[in-house]
């Protein structure tokens, strides 16, 4: 009998993202299924439910994907599966809630890239302003760039409140500190760009975060990256190609959506295939994700 390779796909919202079920099916899944509406109490049932169902030696033909659209109830649902195993029976695991962590894995990644061949610079140190920070990408951003020593602050387009909560999160989940900053106008917005040497827009579909003038009075910004693909820019004047282009009079350096895009597919399929080709189950979260956007973008 001929193993396939099923992968069972998990949100706690209505419904399991498209992106998600072509890029498994693409990356080489005989068999995608999809549950809705789960909830975190569930999960120890059906990831029993799947291992008991094939014998040990088969257990890593079988996978299980974390969706949604909240980066830590999936880090929680990852968590609650590594508990429900019982060995030898396994499978493997990957979260990637609304492609956040392999979308923020390759910004950053694209990011140190432009860093190290036009600055020769590392994120270690990097002072770092992140746009639409309490969204699932710039949340992921802020934690992949502060666990790389960058100095994190991530921005409240409504104000202080809800990112200082985040803040706070950040620090009792990872231990590491991200500085919360208001940028409910326009006035602030430059100010915290005027402390800032690299920004990223991670804020909804179709909204401009950032203007051209704002952009060319950061004198010290060096690059300003930006992930929405739908019109107009979060960062006005970023051409959706972008990879290095000059984009100030200042010398700032412009990443489109699809140049970081780019790289984003090919973690998230990159990732999917390794599921696939392990010998062992494999567990996979934002931090693999770095990892492989950082090797694809070399």
């Amino acid at each position: 009998m001929v193993e396939k390779n099923i992968l069972h796909m998990i949100t706690p919202t209505k419904h399991i993202s498209p992106f998600d079920a072509n890029m498994a099916l693409d990356a080489g899944y005989d068999a995608v299924i999809t549950y809705s509406n789960v909830a975190i109490d569930e999960i120890t049932a059906l990831v029993q439910d799947c291992i008991f169902s094939r014998p040990p030696k088969t257990g890593v033909r079988s996978g299980m994907f974390f969706g949604g659209k909240n980066a830590s109830l999936a880090l929680d649902m990852l968590a609650k599966a590594k508990t429900a195993l019982v060995p030898p029976f396994g499978i493997s695991f990957f979260a990637d809630p609304a492609g956040s962590f392999t979308t923020a894995a390759a910004m950053v990644a694209c990011v140190e890239k432009l860093l190290k061949q036009k600055h020769q610079r590392p994120l270690d140190g990097l002072s770092l302003a992140i746009f639409g920070a309490t969204g699932v990408v710039g949340h992921a951003a802020a934690v992949i760039a502060a666990l790389e020593r960058s100095r994190v602050t991530i921005v409240g387009y409504d104000g202080i409140k809800r990112v200082s909560d985040s803040a706070h999160e950040i620090k009792t989940r990872f231990n590491v500190e991200v500085q919360p900053a208001d940028g409910s106008d326009d006035g602030k917005k430059s100010a915290i760009l005027n402390a800032n040497e690299a920004v990223l827009c991670a804020g909804r579909a179709g909204v401009q975060i950032l203007s051209k003038a704002q952009l060319a009075s950061a004198k010290n910004l060096l690059i300003a990256a930006d992930v929405n693909a739908v019109p107009p820019a979060g960062v006005e004047g970023l051409d959706m190609q972008a990879n290095g282009d000059v984009l100030t009079p200042n010398g700032c350096l412009g990443l489109g959506p699809l140049a970081i895009g780019n790289i984003k597919y090919k973690t998230e399929f990159g990732l999917f295939q390794r599921m696939i080709a392990a010998t062992k189950p494999v567990q996979f979260d934002f931090r693999n994700a770095f990892a492989l956007a950082r090797e694809l973008n070399v």
